[in-house]
């Protein structure tokens, strides 16, 4: 299915070491901004004590977090789950003495605001529990970047493998150093909207890959750049079909979502922005700074003399 036809290759290559310095540039702030600020993490990480509550009426945020600041409860989060008036708190381990006895001060600073407010549930998580969250989600990245890294290996060669895995690596650390940039909360939700980018740069690694190696083998007499640039132009259509059907529906949720989604698909819509460029205009690229060749995918084939195609005896 195809929306529209490119008559005529884009050159993509041939700004190849552009688009890939670019790309360095905007990697490297993404390490400043972890290094310098470092990741705002979020209870889940950091522990702490969430309190859900409901209102009569919709409630603004801004005025509960007012309410909370003056009953000596700071750095609280604020965050509308789900209706208007269902009120989702966190607070830092570090400002709770007493998880009982801070639930009882919340829910007083709150019946200022609505008498009728309802407690629906506390939960606490400890300290220790959020650095194994913390743990486990960076040896999840791990596991999941080696296991593209090997798949990769088989299906296509070392070389593409290398490339794709640096191009994912790259939409990964930029979606991270925005969130370290702009101090967003990064929790589980955003751990798993980072996993789920992995998985989605990766497909469309994988359908221009497809399609270079298929040129390799068909087009015997073009170089590597037009070939790249071939696979590229003709996977085009698809790539414009898909990424938009799905931007729209992350977008979707990052407008109207609320809260509780809001961070989940704003790393959503950084990876797929990103995975698209990465995919396109840095992973090709390195394909070519890495020296991949026609031979790497055609073995020679030999004569009936007995002399290969090299000019090698056999």
């Amino acid at each position: 299915m195809e929306f529209f036809r490119i008559k005529h290759d884009i050159p993509f290559m041939r700004y190849g070491k552009i688009t890939t310095a670019i790309s360095l540039l905007t990697f490297l702030f993404a390490i400043w901004a972890l290094t310098a600020k470092g990741l705002n993490l979020g209870i889940d990480f950091t522990g702490g004590t969430v309190i859900e509550t409901v209102f009569t009426q919709p409630v603004h945020t801004d005025q509960i977090r007012q309410k909370l600041e003056q009953s000596n409860i700071h750095n609280a989060t604020v965050q509308i789950f789900g209706a208007s008036n269902d009120i989702l708190i966190r607070l830092p381990v570090k400002d709770i003495h007493n998880n009982g006895k801070t639930s009882e001060i919340v829910i007083s600073a709150l019946k200022t605001i609505d008498p009728a407010v309802s407690l629906r549930r506390v939960d606490f998580v400890g300290p220790q529990v959020g650095q194994e969250l913390y743990d486990n989600g960076a040896l999840a990245l791990m596991v999941v970047a080696g296991g593209i890294l090997i798949y990769l290996a088989l299906r296509f060669e070392w070389r593409f493998a290398l490339a794709a895995i640096i191009a994912n690596i790259h939409d990964v650390v930029i979606i991270l150093g925005c969130f370290a940039f702009f101090q967003w909360e990064f929790n589980l939700t955003v751990l798993a909207g980072v996993l789920a980018v992995l998985g989605y740069s990766v497909n469309e690694s994988v359908v221009v890959f497809d399609r270079i190696r298929e040129n390799l083998r068909k087009m015997r007499k073009t170089a590597i750049p037009e070939i790249i640039d071939n696979a590229i132009t003709t996977t085009m259509s698809r790539t414009v079909i898909t990424h938009g059907m799905t931007e729209t529906m992350v977008l979707s949720m990052l407008l109207f979502g609320g809260d509780a989604l809001h961070n989940f698909a704003l790393a959503l819509t950084i990876g797929i922005l990103f995975g698209i460029y990465s995919s396109v205009l840095v992973a090709s690229p390195l394909l070519l700074m890495l020296g991949v060749k026609r031979e790497h995918f055609i073995k020679p084939v030999a004569s009936k003399t007995g002399v290969s195609n090299n000019g090698a005896q056999v």
